[in-house]
């Protein structure tokens, strides 16, 4: 924010996080929307409902896309809300469904006003994670925007003090 209070978004500068349960995503949130904040840009969540495995019978597997569509929307809510304490800024709220790196390269896409990607970095011993690993390495030079990985290990002061 700046001192006069926040500056208004831009939506055609917005921050694109990739969100799900992790500690690892409320950590990048926190980051985009300081960044944001700061730059007069927008924030954009994004969370990618994978396909259930189970098809044997159709109702029950559109029982579960439901109950994982409801469930994306509690966690989106409740992120924007964290953004919006944090900085004021509505984030535009996205969920598609399918597989997270084609829905991701989709939507960058489909949108011209994503001009940064951020994601969150694992902490855990097994790596950054299987997007954070794909997108930044494998696939960091097909992008048009810039990739920005935070490590999930970030606090909120430490967080405020890059931003």
């Amino acid at each position: 924010m700046s001192e006069s209070g926040p500056v208004a978004p831009d939506r055609s500068n917005k921050f694109l996080v990739v969100v799900d349960d992790t500690p690892e995503s409320k950590v990048a949130l926190r980051f985009a929307s300081r960044r944001a904040s700061r730059v007069g840009g927008g924030v954009a969540l994004l969370h990618v409902v994978e396909p259930p495995d189970f098809q044997h019978w159709m109702g029950v597997g559109e029982m579960m896309r439901e109950e994982a569509r409801e469930e994306a929307e509690r966690l989106l809510q409740g992120l924007a809300g964290q953004a919006y304490h944090d900085t004021e800024i509505r984030p535009e709220l996205i969920i598609r469904e399918g597989q997270k790196n084609e829905e991701l390269l989709k939507l960058i896409e489909e949108d011209p006003g994503i001009r940064i990607l951020v994601l969150g970095a694992s902490p855990d011993k097994g790596g950054p994670g299987p997007l954070v690993t794909s997108l930044a390495g494998e696939m960091s030079g097909s992008f048009r925007i810039p990739i920005t990985v935070v490590p999930g290990t970030l606090t909120d002061e430490q967080i405020d003090q890059l931003t």
